[in-house]
């Protein structure tokens, strides 16, 4: 185990970093989010063990920053930035998940009919481009989330085909 840890516990941390570090400015800037939305979430989350044996394997020196101001002082910062950040999510209405997500979850539970009007679009009229996108809709009253799953699609799918509906028509 130590010989792992001599060789690959500060690569593996080293690695995993800078792809957290590009799909995280990436995610910030919007940059092809669904790309790196994943990645960055699941690398980060890989990301733990190595930083757990990156820590074991150089225990000594890390514990000596300890005795010194600058690490109380990063550490402290670091706190009060996340709770900074966390203190105006506690309580919102939204679960802390972003208003867009907030949106496409509403639009994507809206049916047919309630959602057209969004896109300037009838009822009847995204009906019949929905179906000529290949999509299952039985009624206007049907909602887009079931007929994405009668149709073998997703929630994105079929909100990205509404989307294109109202561009070809509008």
């Amino acid at each position: 185990m130590q010989k792992f840890l001599s060789d690959y516990a500060t690569p593996l941390t080293t690695g995993l970093f800078v792809v957290s570090l590009v799909s995280g400015v990436a995610l910030f800037f919007h940059l092809e989010s669904g790309l790196f939305h994943g990645m960055h979430e699941w690398l980060s989350m890989v990301l733990i063990l190595p930083f757990v044996f990156h820590i074991w394997k150089n225990w000594r020196p890390f514990a000596s920053y300890f005795k010194r101001m600058p690490m109380m002082l990063g550490l402290t910062l670091s706190i009060v930035a996340g709770i900074a950040f966390a203190v105006p999510a506690i309580g919102s209405s939204g679960g802390g998940r972003p208003p867009q997500r907030a949106l496409f979850e509403a639009v994507e539970n809206g049916s047919v009919a309630q959602v057209a009007p969004l896109f300037g679009l009838t009822g009847e009229a995204l009906a019949e481009a929905l179906k000529a996108a290949g999509y299952t809709v039985g009624s206007v009253g049907d909602k887009l989330n079931d007929v994405a799953q009668a149709s073998g699609k997703t929630g994105f799918d079929i909100v990205n085909a509404v989307v294109k509906a109202s561009a070809k028509t509008n």
